[in-house]
């Protein structure tokens, strides 16, 4: 597979790859990539709805994984949570890293579609002394795709009520469905925020619907990384190159809706197309 953009990946007809070099930082990019939060609140407004999302450089908030602050393993997410809590205002501020939908799907602990049937403000924490609060979001699961092992069946959700912790705002009306995906606490209780891959389900395509039942769970062993600007390359046979925000400007363009980045039988990744094909032009160096 080669180690430009284009080699085992997808690229334009008219896209060409300089030599072979790390996408470099979001941040030394001449169009600096959005951080997932921001993404949403974008979407989110063009869908006429209120989001709580408000991105702020003061403070990382790294998405799902060993290293996330919401893990269970990291160090206990409900300390994290009352350490994040006592922050001030002024400091905080919700941002999460660019990140494609299988890998944050492949990260959570739990991925459900459900309906949102109720909304309820109740306390962050046991201690009567905290002031703080989160929004407790009463579901009715449709189906789980993950987390069987640990949860049968979820009847609540929790996120931050606060904006700057990453809470998240869903339509608690009994109809509208969406894709979850999230944390479980040592509780047992599921956490989301604007860093998981939250979505109606609606507006998935049909291809990340039918890539959700076995699909991406094949590429979890794969290494997705972000293209910013040319040249970007992959330094391992089991990376796919991710550039939907450098042929788009934008996270969740083509490839993210229709393309999973799947383990061959060599240990190799590529990038595979399901459902019918996007309507930008991709060229497919290699299938699985």
């Amino acid at each position: 597979m080669s180690g430009r953009l284009g080699g085992g990946q997808h690229r334009q007809r008219s896209g060409r790859a300089g030599s072979a070099s790390r996408a470099p930082h979001p941040h030394r990019a001449s169009h600096p990539a959005p951080s997932i939060a921001s993404e949403h609140r974008i979407r989110a407004s063009q869908r006429g709805r209120d989001s709580r999302a408000e991105p702020s450089p003061e403070r990382s908030m790294s998405r799902a994984g060993s290293g996330s602050p919401w893990s269970p393993g990291s160090r206990g997410a409900a300390l994290v949570l009352a350490l994040a809590l006592a922050l001030p205002a002024a400091v905080r501020g919700c941002s999460c890293a660019p990140a494609h939908p299988q890998q944050l799907l492949c990260d959570a602990a739990l991925v459900i579609r459900a309906k949102i049937s109720s909304e309820k403000v109740v306390p962050a924490s046991d201690d009567p002394l905290d002031t703080h609060k989160m929004i407790r979001y009463e579901i009715k699961q449709i189906k789980m795709f993950k987390g069987f092992e640990k949860l049968k069946d979820v009847q609540y959700v929790y996120t931050p009520l606060d904006s700057s912790l990453c809470g998240v705002k869903l339509e608690a009306n009994n109809k509208k469905q969406y894709l979850l995906t999230g944390q479980i606490l040592n509780d047992g209780k599921v956490l989301i925020h604007l860093c998981n891959y939250i979505e109606p389900w609606d507006d998935l395509s049909l291809s990340q619907k039918k890539s959700l039942n076995q699909r991406y769970q094949m590429g979890c062993g794969c290494k997705i990384t972000t293209c910013y600007m040319v040249p970007c390359s992959i330094t391992a046979p089991n990376e796919c190159l991710w550039t939907d925000w450098l042929i788009e400007r934008r996270l969740y363009g083509h490839q993210a809706r229709h393309y999973a980045c799947i383990k061959r039988s060599d240990g190799t990744c590529s990038w595979y197309r399901g459902g019918p094909p996007p309507e930008k032009e991709f060229i497919d160096i290699s299938e699985p």
